[in-house]
């Protein structure tokens, strides 16, 4: 069975998160991607998050931060500041779809492999550069991580309890956002390829523009009612109740979509008569008046165990969930059911437990071809294959530390 991009070359010279999340999900999809890492020191992700370890607990040369961004990739190490092995990339470029780059606006244009660049060699070459702010703009040639862009899109000053601090996101949600949006302009692009719209295209993904537009409803009701949304923990700033409650014993959440669902919840919780009250009958009017409902709802929580309520909640048909952490999020038996873990041969552990990708296609399934790649790992095999040098010169590429 073929995958839906079988065929198409992927170029990443991206490092970190927010490029190889994206270029991992091309290779599930069946692209040839190869990886560009700087000779020696590679992607800065090898070196962040929690150390493999092997059988005996003994630390490898991999991080979870890589692992977790870099599978169905070939690894190819060149240094783009010699001239040589920018020619080396420019001669990938030339025989590549897509080329996807994660540098601070023009700085791959220093090494001559900037889109106008290689668009001259390759005119139907899908260029992708992903940035913290964008290609043009007062702050584009500025850096940026995550945290700047979850401070500077709104997301903390709504993130966290009514009498606390703003607080982040507990994942790097920002290149995780532009990741998806990156794929998606890919993708367009390459229909447009397809259908003959264009030949090639540069696409222009910034962090700050992907995490304002992911802000979506919450963004749209400042932009029509001027009103800033406040930290308000748990709850939703559109529907009551929508949060999490004390049980006897441990947390749950709790919410009502819509007034059958509430209705159905004041039933289950014995207190039939809340749907009935005007204050309370309408999710508008439950807004108004969640100073006094909310107590009373999280009294009648309070009195039986979290398994209880979830069963009772369940057979009413109110939604609600227990709040895991990763550990019973892997062991859940929807998690399970869905095979939401996959394992791949891996030499330095023999299996390599990964994250699978959340796509289900039903004729062109996504594949996971490869584990991630050691550094340079494919440097011999992408030199003969795809750029025929011979070995008396990939010899000497190697001493002079430019593969």
């Amino acid at each position: 069975m073929t995958a839906p991009l079988h065929g198409i070359r992927v170029l990443d010279l991206s490092r970190v998160f927010s490029g190889p999340f994206a270029t991992q999900m091309l290779a599930d999809l069946g692209a040839d991607v190869i990886k560009v890492e700087r000779p020696g020191v590679g992607d800065e992700a090898r070196h962040q998050g929690s150390p493999l370890r092997d059988a005996e607990g003994r630390p490898q040369d991999w991080t979870s931060s890589f692992l977790a961004m870099n599978r169905g990739k070939r690894s190819i190490a060149i240094d783009l500041a010699r001239p040589e092995g920018q020619a080396l990339v420019r001669d990938l470029a030339r025989q590549s779809d897509v080329f996807i780059e994660n540098f601070k606006a023009g700085d791959l244009g220093r090494h001559g492999l900037d889109y106008a660049s290689l668009r001259a060699a390759n005119p139907r070459l899908i260029y992708c550069s992903i940035t913290g702010f964008g290609q043009d703009g007062p702050r584009a040639r500025q850096p940026g991580y995550d945290l700047v862009f979850q401070a500077m899109s709104g997301i903390m000053s709504m993130t966290g309890d009514p009498d606390g601090p703003p607080q982040r996101v507990g994942y790097s949600v920002s290149d995780i956002t532009a990741a998806y949006h990156a794929v998606i302009g890919i993708l367009s692009a390459l229909h447009a390829r397809q259908a003959g719209l264009c030949e090639g295209q540069h696409i222009d993904i910034a962090l700050l523009d992907c995490q304002l537009a992911a802000a979506s409803h919450v963004a749209m009701g400042y932009l029509l009612s001027g009103e800033q949304p406040a930290r308000i923990g748990t709850r939703s700033h559109f529907m009551v109740p929508y949060q999490a409650f004390d049980c006897a014993d441990q947390p749950v959440v709790v919410m009502c979509g819509n007034d059958d669902q509430f209705r159905r919840l004041a039933a289950a919780l014995g207190l039939p008569g809340l749907a009935d009250d005007a204050r309370y009958a309408a999710n508008l009017r439950r807004m108004r008046h969640q100073d006094t409902l909310v107590p009373l709802l999280q009294e009648a929580l309070r009195a039986h165990p979290r398994a209880h309520w979830l069963d009772v909640l369940d057979r009413a048909g109110v939604p609600c969930a227990p709040i895991q952490d990763f550990r019973q999020a892997f062991d859940d038996p929807q998690v399970r059911h869905r095979q939401v873990v996959t394992h791949l041969p891996f030499t330095p552990t023999g299996t390599l437990p990964l994250v699978a990708n959340p796509v289900r296609l039903s004729e062109t399934p996504v594949e996971y071809r490869r584990p991630p790649p050691a550094l340079g790992e494919h440097t011999e095999e992408i030199c003969a294959q795809l750029l025929q040098v011979p070995v008396e010169r990939l010899r000497a590429l190697r001493e002079q530390g430019i593969l």
